[in-house]
């Protein structure tokens, strides 16, 4: 393409102006008084210092049609004949309304080698069972399969075993949930703990006697309250294999919501907590509670070393089919592998729970009668009306026959003749009776069985371990390795429907105020783990280690250990008591203040010019942390600011800080100064603040650096300007309140407003039209709730009487447009930013349902591109899974998690919705988006929670709406079970998930001392390349203080080239794959370079530290590195 001089100032070659028709719904209903609770109104924000600000939620927007003929031209030229600025100052406004800016000057480029986008037009998929087929082959009908009602009739005949005996392994286990009816330290008081401490006595009774346990958040408080000899006794049970520890995360996490971020830092500090303590690593991943499966979780498995996995919550539609095919064991394989290196060993258990009654064999009412925990004259007994008997000589080989003839059948879905039967449910084994009951009564049963050889049946006690060992060794292969004809399975296992058409797709939204408070506290976690280790290892590097507050790593600890509990499948799913979800929110919060401190530490040592006048005081902070957003009061003399970039590329974009007075004028580190776009604070859609006003300028900053600004009151200086503001009020009496300097004007509000997305340089137009709409739930008995999705048919527009207060706000840097409407509020912004910034929309929708009932409010994209019925959703933010909108299944089966972004397309565009928050997505016609916002439910849905969602909070949700072209050269057939986001896409997410971070610079009474930017990477990483986490590694000592390592943990990313390359505002190259650390961090020498696990328990050998490491797209790896 010929550059004729063009400076383009303002996206790339690409602006989207964003587009939005609202319409609006919901009842007027008489009002719930929300109750206020302890822990009631958190801040809110996405890494920019919690900018978007809980309590100023005004500040948000929409959009409105006045600003589109001025924002199609926010893409400036300045060619040979350009404008010129009537008094030579920049920034101007020419002519045709656009604003041209002073050019930053460095040309950028992109250079991805076409072999970095191997991937994207790979050869598929080799599997034998892929998700995606099962659902369309599957009819979804419901038939009575007897005993077992959502199966079939189970048969055999008596010798099938006459050559092989059965070997049975009987599991004991307890699910116990870090929070959900009682908050996580309410259960570990009344239950948790006596279960453990009654474990380590009943298993010492008896070597035969074996349990699992999973959940180390327990674990590890009741491990901190044991005596020596309780400790002993564990790490004696655990050698002499009568106790495993299963997956060995701090929680059972959820898969839909989590981000895959956390998903492996609680995974590491679960397998660290672990390896400190026990020495213990982990063998077979177990998930018998998360409301569906996704594909991510048996990657990270593979990756930690873990060789098997079981699961159990699956539509009972595809148990069935699995159970009929014999496919309930399989490999599972990643989509985009191309060899078998993700393959995982995978048990699903077949029926409907992974209680006794529904683990045993087919038919509940006779596995009832073998827990013997529902004994007559205790607490809990069969539904089914037949009691278990306790085993005496009389009664012990007619009760074996029985129970034996369920083992049989259960075996019979599987393909080897080794079984695995559970025997366990939540909280169990919490008094030393039950321990009694079951054990002994089993034992009996186990005995009988072993000394008849005519029942053809070994039977056991077993671990899950002990299960799968026996199971590989009876197909004669390596533990992890394929059986011979077992099948290989690629795809995921949402949604989930345990009975009816009773989906589980309202747990993707529910509560989605904590599910965007987690992903805030997961950048601020990323962002303190990178600053601390690159403070500490600096710090070390100059011997002065003694002298930085090193202890900081305790708030980390903290920090990983709140966010890992929350990830908990009860937990960021919004399905807990409120009580609980309250505790969950108090220790969040608390824990992003000490997030807070980590990072203004850190960041006061690194910005420090000479180190030697660096003195850390407890007392007296160096930089401050707003919950809310940056305030600044200038004095004359200037404040400093220092901006955090937490992602690892270098960034092109604007920030706003709030400011008491109208002149303000910002430098760069070296005295230039920036154009700065002065804007109004509003506290309601007419009012605005006389007193505080909104700075935004433009900033490059360093990637995974610091870089300091100073602002300072001056007066008038060209390169500031006002914004210029539009009010569209509705109604009678309401005006505008304009605060001098700043102008406003008003003018009558129209009924509608439509909009249509036009990119800059694409002549066909998309159109994109926003709406608003409206799900009520069903009339009869089963309603919505916390868990499941139950709409009384197709959502309804929203409606209100009066149109909506908009506001158009236009400037040189940005341009928004607010919609105010009575449940929520919609900002649409467009930056004028060369670069990521410029390329998409900022779209903003405060939420606030909470004078509705039985209401769910979805926000609609409306547009013409040509996706027909399939539609791509990510899981966990770390790989992207094509959808099928299916007509066969109800409305709500169609609904999908959506953690960072969902996208259609057709052979011209590729429209994405990303997202700050994991909510449910859906498409229900080709060219829709749709994304439930919140949901507000008066009752439980019968899923033991025993209450409604009525705890709502006013919600910012934010997104950024990116429309691409695909490029003429890929017309080929797109591939139906892999897709992959352009370069582009990735990085938009990048800067949505991870905002800058304000850090204001305190006035000291003995002056400020020389700062500097800290740009901590000498070379630039790969663009196609995410530094995950660089996480200081503990000390084995003492937990709470860092070992002299830090694990280094890299992601690449797989890209799709057939969209159009734009000008990302840095430059962008790909090295496939090759990366040298040894070079990587600038004054800072590397030691020692090993690769590892990705939770670090498994050690390579070391490389030498001048190696380049080699990663393969889509790869997760982890290396150990030594620093200083």
């Amino acid at each position: 393409m010929k550059l004729r001089k063009q400076v383009t100032v303002c996206g790339g070659a690409i602006f989207c102006v964003a587009v939005f028709s609202l319409y609006l719904m919901l009842d007027r209903v008489q009002h719930d008084p929300a109750r206020r609770q302890n822990g009631g109104n958190f801040p809110r924000s996405q890494i920019s210092v919690l900018q978007n600000r809980i309590e100023q939620l005004e500040q948000l927007l929409e959009e409105n049609h006045q600003i589109i003929s001025h924002i199609k031209d926010s893409v400036m030229e300045l060619t040979d004949t350009g404008a010129v600025s009537p008094s030579g100052h920049l920034p101007f406004r020419s002519a045709n309304g656009s604003w041209v800016l002073p050019f930053d000057g460095r040309p950028t480029f992109l250079a991805v080698k076409p072999q970095d986008c191997q991937l994207a037009v790979g050869n598929g998929d080799q599997a034998d069972v892929q998700m995606l087929d099962v659902y369309s082959l599957l009819k979804f009908d419901n038939p009575d399969g007897g005993v077992w009602k959502q199966g079939f009739d189970i048969t055999y005949e008596a010798d099938e075993w006459d050559n092989e005996p059965l070997q049975v392994f009987v599991v004991p286990h307890s699910h116990n949930d870090p929070g959900w009816i009682k908050t996580f330290d309410k259960y570990f008081t009344d239950q948790t703990q006596h279960i453990l401490n009654n474990m380590v006595v009943k298993l010492a009774e008896d070597p035969r006697r074996k349990f699992i346990w999973s959940e180390i958040s327990f674990f590890s408080k009741w491990w901190e309250t044991a005596d020596i000899h309780k400790q002993e006794a564990v790490r004696k049970l655990i050698l002499g294999g009568q106790l495993e520890i299963v997956t060995g995360g701090w929680v059972m996490t959820d898969e839909a919501n989590v981000h895959y971020f956390a998903m492996i830092d609680q995974l590491i500090e679960g397998h660290q907590w672990l390896e400190r303590n026990l020495g213990v690593t982990p063998r077979s991943g177990w998930a018998v509670d998360p409301f569906g499966h996704s594909a991510t979780m048996s990657y990270l498995l593979k990756r930690a070393n873990l060789t098997s996995m079981l699961i159990q919550r699956v539509h009972y539609t595809i148990k069935k089919h699995f159970a009929s095919t014999r496919s309930l064991e399989f490999m599972w394989r990643q989509s985009w592998d191309t060899g078998s290196s993700t393959d995982m060993f995978c048990h699903m258990m077949p029926f409907y729970s992974y209680d006794v009654p529904h683990t045993c064999g087919p038919d509940p009412k006779v596995c009832c009668q073998f827990d013997f925990k529902r004994l007559p004259g205790g607490r809990i007994n069969c539904p089914w009306k037949v009691p278990p008997k306790a085993i005496v000589e009389a009664n012990v080989a007619e009760r074996a026959q029985l129970l034996l003839d369920q083992y049989r059948k259960k075996s019979k879905l599987y393909r080897s003749k080794v079984l695995l039967v559970p025997l366990g449910d939540d909280f169990r084994y919490d008094k030393a009776l039950e321990w009694d009951q079951q054990y002994i009564n089993y034992q009996k049963l186990f005995d009988y069985m072993n000394s008849h050889p005519e029942m053809h049946v070994q039977a056991q006690f077993g671990t899950l371990s002990d299960y799968f060992n026996a199971m590989y060794k009876a197909n004669g292969v390596a533990q992890g390795s394929r059986p011979a004809d077992f099948p290989v399975l690629s795809g995921d296992f949402f949604a989930y429907a345990d009975r009816e058409d009773h989906y589980w797709t309202g747990y993707f939204t529910s509560r989605p105020f904590y599910k965007s408070l987690d992903r805030v506290i997961e950048s601020h976690l990323r962002g303190a783990e990178i600053l601390y280790s690159l403070a500490v290892a600096n710090a070390r590097h100059v011997g002065m280690d003694g002298r930085y507050p090193v202890s900081d790593y305790a708030l980390l600890v903290d920090a990983r250990r709140t966010v890992g509990l929350f990830q908990h499948h009860d937990a960021i799913t919004g399905t807990a008591k409120e009580n609980v979800v309250v505790d969950y929110g108090t220790k969040l919060l608390r824990s992003l203040i000490g997030l807070k401190r980590v990072i203004i530490n850190a960041a006061h040592f690194l910005v420090m010019k000479n180190k030697e006048f660096y003195r850390f005081y407890q007392t007296e902070p160096f930089l401050e942390t707003p919950l809310l957003m940056t305030y600044f009061s200038p004095p004359l003399s200037g404040r400093y600011l220092v901006l955090f970039n937490p992602i690892e590329q270098e960034r092109l974009c604007v920030v706003t800080v709030l400011v008491n007075t109208v002149r303000v004028r910002v430098l760069t580190e070296d005295g230039q100064t920036l154009p700065v776009q002065l804007s109004a604070q509003w506290s309601s859609a007419s009012q605005m603040s006389a007193e505080v006003f909104e700075a935004t300028f433009m900033v490059r900053l360093p990637p995974l650096g610091l870089a300091v600004f100073h602002l300072y009151d001056s007066p008038d200086s060209p390169m500031t300007l006002r914004s210029d503001t539009l009010l569209r009020l509705s109604g009678r009496g309401v005006t505008a309140r304009a605060a001098d300097p700043l102008p406003v004007r008003s003018r009558q509000s129209d009924p509608q407003t439509f909009y249509s997305i036009k990119r800059k340089d694409d002549p066909q137009e998309v159109k994109v039209q926003m709406q608003f709409v409206v799900y009520g739930t069903r009339p009869s008995k089963d309603k919505s709730g916390a868990y499941l999705f139950l709409p009384d048919g197709k959502a309804k527009p929203y409606h209100q009487k009066e149109s909506p207060a908009v506001r158009v706000v236009e400037g040189p840097l940005f341009s928004e447009v607010v919609a105010h409407y009575q449940h929520f509020q919609q900002t649409v912004r467009i930056h004028n930013v060369p670069g990521v910034d410029g390329l998409s929309a900022d779209i903003t929708t405060t939420v606030d349902i909470r004078d509705q009932t039985n209401k769910e409010l979805a926000m609609r994209l409306v547009t013409d591109i040509q996706s027909g019925d399939v539609f791509y959703t990510d899981l966990n933010g770390f790989q992207m899974q094509p959808r099928q909108h299916y007509l066969k299944l109800p409305l709500q089966a169609n609904f999908y998690p959506m953690p960072s972004q969902a996208y259609i397309q057709d052979s011209q565009h590729r429209l994405t919705l990303h997202t700050a928050q994991s909510l449910g997505v859906s498409s229900l016609e080709s060219g829709q988006l749709e994304v439930i916002m919140d949901r507000r439910l008066m009752q439980d849905d019968n899923r033991g929670l025993g209450q409604g969602l009525k705890d709502n909070k006013k919600t910012v949700n934010r997104f950024r709406l990116l429309l691409e072209s695909r490029s003429t050269g890929n017309k080929m057939m797109d591939s139906t079970t892999t897709s992959f986001p352009s370069i582009l896409s990735h990085m938009t997410n990048a800067v949505l998930n991870h905002e800058v971070l304000a850090l204001p610079v305190l006035p000291k009474r003995r002056g400020i001392p020389p700062l500097q930017t800290f740009a901590p990477l000498k070379s630039i990483l790969p663009c196609d390349v995410h530094l995950l986490n660089l996480r200081s590694i503990q000390s084995q000592q003492d937990p709470h203080s860092p070992s002299p390592y830090t694990a280094l943990i890299l992601h690449r990313l797989a890209l799709d080239c057939g969209l159009e390359a734009q000008n990302l505002g840095f430059n962008c190259t790909t090295t496939q794959g090759q990366l040298s650390v040894s070079g990587l961090f600038r004054d800072l020498d590397l030691q020692l370079l090993q690769p590892m696990s990705l939770t670090l328990m498994h050690p390579g050998t070391p490389l030498a530290n001048d190696s380049s490491l080699s990663l393969d797209p889509m790869e997760i790896s982890a290396f150990k590195l030594k620093l200083r």
